[in-house]
């Protein structure tokens, strides 16, 4: 089969809804009402798929979210007759999802007989439960923000809805489009703390000679930058493999980037701590011109007697914390939210452990599944 023409994920789901999903839904259940979207897992939610996409768990599929008792009593006739009459190509690209015995990973292939089709029939609040560990049409506390992963927030509130007949996703991706005002204080001051804590390591690892060393710690701020440059422009940072790209398109990553990447290419401390203050400065600027707080002086300086230079970025921190107004949030444990003190991809991508991660941390309900106002 030859290959197709490679087509944007979200392009080609919206067309996969309007042109072959919709008259069919229109035939097997013209009086379901329904919402069609893409969202959740995969690179085209977020808009950085390309046609090495297409090796795996890619191609033309979507949700289909209707009422929990439509889905009990519609939900298994509209899986099926979409099986049988669903075209087995669709723009070049087959629908048939085959497993490949890899994890459970699924790829598109070519089939004679019934589609194994990937667009899948859920209610709204067992989807979004499953997804973020809670239910983001009731009221959403503190601890259930700061258990949400970023990377599962931007599936949420990233990729498409074609047709939105609940009136449901609407509501729940403008609730979840970004922190509340005081939250979002509070997880910017903690990613400031993050690289307050070892801005100092970099000279200290290369004074003792151990130029690996204070690569490794370079990197991990360069990273804590990328993200606190995310978090100041309102873009939930993705997991590892897209930071970059998103990072990519932030206002400061023209002037930053190049920056950081001479910070992380550098083979001395001296250089490497050069450019990392080039950095603090410029992210620092920045962090004013927001005007989230008082401006906090943006020039880096020794690391108290020692010969480092440093930004001393727990000022920022402070400067955030004491704007807080919120009572609750102003008492939260300086750990911020999941992903700023949780580094592993098998708890930050399931959100049940998250949850009782951050649980566990905060001494808060957060993980317990609360009813419903």
């Amino acid at each position: 089969m030859a290959t197709p023409s490679f087509v944007p994920g979200l392009e080609l789901s919206r067309r996969f809804y309007l042109e072959a999903v919709r008259p069919l839904l229109a035939e097997c259940a013209p009086g379901v009402t329904y919402s069609a979207a893409r969202l959740g897992s995969g690179s085209e939610v977020l808009g950085f798929d390309t046609a090495r996409s297409a090796d795996h768990e890619w191609g033309p599929r979507l949700h289909l979210f209707l009422r929990p008792r439509d889905v009990a009593r519609d939900g298994p006739r509209i899986t099926a007759w979409l099986s049988e009459r669903l075209p087995k190509t669709f723009l070049g690209h087959p629908t048939h999802f085959a497993p490949t015995g890899e994890a459970g990973i699924r790829v598109m292939r070519p089939t004679e007989g019934p589609v194994h089709h990937r667009v899948e029939v859920k209610d709204p609040g067992t989807w979004l439960t499953g997804l973020l560990g809670f239910d983001p049409r009731g009221d959403i506390a503190p601890e259930d923000w700061l258990a949400a992963p970023t990377q599962l927030l931007a599936e949420v509130t990233s990729g498409a809805v074609f047709h939105d007949g609940l009136g449901a996703l609407g509501p729940v991706r403008a609730a979840l489009r970004w922190y509340p005002h005081d939250l979002w204080l509070h997880v910017l001051a903690c990613q400031w703390r993050r690289v307050s804590q070892e801005e100092a390591f970099v000279g200290r690892c290369g004074e003792v000679g151990d130029e690996l060393g204070s690569a490794v710690v370079a990197a991990r701020l360069a990273r804590d930058l990328m993200r606190l440059c995310l978090l100041m422009d309102r873009r939930y940072p993705p997991y590892g493999k897209w930071l970059g790209s998103a990072f990519a398109r932030t206002p400061l990553a023209p002037d930053l980037g190049p920056v950081l990447t001479a910070a992380v290419a550098a083979t001395d401390w001296h250089t490497r701590e050069h450019h990392l203050a080039r950095a603090y400065e410029a992210v620092a600027a920045a962090h004013n011109r927001l005007g989230l707080t008082e401006p906090v002086d943006p020039a880096t300086r020794p690391y108290h007697r020692r010969p480092f230079r440093v930004l001393h970025a727990e000022r920022f921190a402070a400067a955030l914390h004491a704007r807080v107004t919120d009572p609750h949030i102003a008492s939260l444990p300086v750990s911020g939210a999941v992903d700023q003190f949780v580094d592993s991809t098998d708890v930050l991508s399931r959100p049940g452990q998250a949850r009782a991660a951050t649980r566990a941390l905060l001494g808060s309900p957060a993980g317990e599944r609360r009813p419903r106002p």
